[in-house]
């Protein structure tokens, strides 16, 4: 069955996800999620690289109910650009149980800082993937990050692992905690001990407030499941720096449209890299909790 409508948009994620054989403990949260529209509400920006169909919060609260989590992050997707309505939306009709990152113009005003807060903001997004954005201005960026940290944000950034040295010294100037997304999109077939991830592990080891996002196996393992070399590769990592690891499905999967990822599978992943019942509350509950919903901590 073709996933492009009629209007040519496009559907990237499994209609009847399975059912994780894991269960997630109580509290666990979904770190690393996104809602596209409702168009009609909330339309895409012009500048859009790719045209989803609608997966509001409707979905999204539907799929965490089936996967058992509590609590979503809603990252801004890149087809909404910097109107960050849509998140806060999805935000607003929660009833507590979602926080956001926002993806904003460097000459956002504090006044809208403070909005995005009051939203349920708590960090924004750097993205310097070239096929999802036209313009990545680290000097811009720079900027912004000094002026989120008075409102205890982090900045999350998103980049592959062939431009992480070029990368450093911007990283190295970000005055706030750093998250990675996805490690930085790493060649996991090269193993644990790869050069994808010695150097990531360096990057990690030179900032004791640098953390990642242990994720998308369907993206970064190209054999499928189970992803044993993606397993491989991420295990070491959660137990190396279990204090500094989060996890999120993804959904709805922006661009994977080829081959639709079942979130259940996804989860299953969970418990063969934080092998322990300890690493696997810190993975799903301690540490996005302390990001994220600190004030309940």
């Amino acid at each position: 069955m073709s996933t492009t409508d009629a209007d040519g948009r496009i559907r990237s994620w499994t209609l009847e996800p399975s059912k994780p054989r894991f269960t997630p403990p109580p509290g666990a949260v979904d770190a690393h999620c996104h809602v596209f529209g409702p168009q009609a509400q909330f339309p895409f920006s012009p500048k859009a690289k790719y045209l989803p169909q609608d997966a509001g919060p409707d979905a999204l609260f539907a799929l965490r109910e089936r996967l058992g989590f509590a609590r979503n992050v809603i990252v801004q997707a890149s087809c909404h650009g910097t109107d960050n309505a849509a998140t806060l939306n999805a935000i607003a009709v929660s009833n507590g149980t979602c926080r956001g990152v926002a993806v904003v113009d460097p000459p956002i005003s504090d006044v809208e800082l403070d909005e995005l807060h009051a939203g349920g903001i708590r960090g924004v997004r750097f993205n310097f993937l070239k096929r999802l954005v036209d313009d990545a201005p680290k000097d811009k960026f720079l900027e912004v990050a000094q002026r989120i940290a008075r409102l205890g944000w982090h900045v999350v950034v998103y980049f592959e692992a062939d431009i992480l040295e070029e990368m450093k010294p911007f990283l190295a100037a970000i005055p706030v905690p750093i998250v990675i997304d996805h490690m930085g999109r790493p060649d996991v077939r090269q193993g644990p001990d790869g050069a994808d991830m010695t150097a990531f592990r360096a990057l990690l080891d030179s900032r004791a407030d640098i953390w990642t996002k242990v994720t998308c196996p369907d993206r970064l393992d190209p054999a499928g499941p189970p992803y044993a070399d993606f397993v491989a590769a991420v295990r070491p990592l959660v137990e190396s720096y279990p204090d500094r690891v989060l996890w999120g499905t993804d959904w709805p999967h922006p661009n994977m449209e080829t081959v639709l990822p079942d979130d259940g599978a996804l989860v299953d992943v969970i418990p063969a890299i934080a092998v322990t019942a300890e690493l696997q509350h810190k993975l799903l509950v301690a540490n996005p909790m302390r990001l994220y919903w600190p004030e309940e901590g």
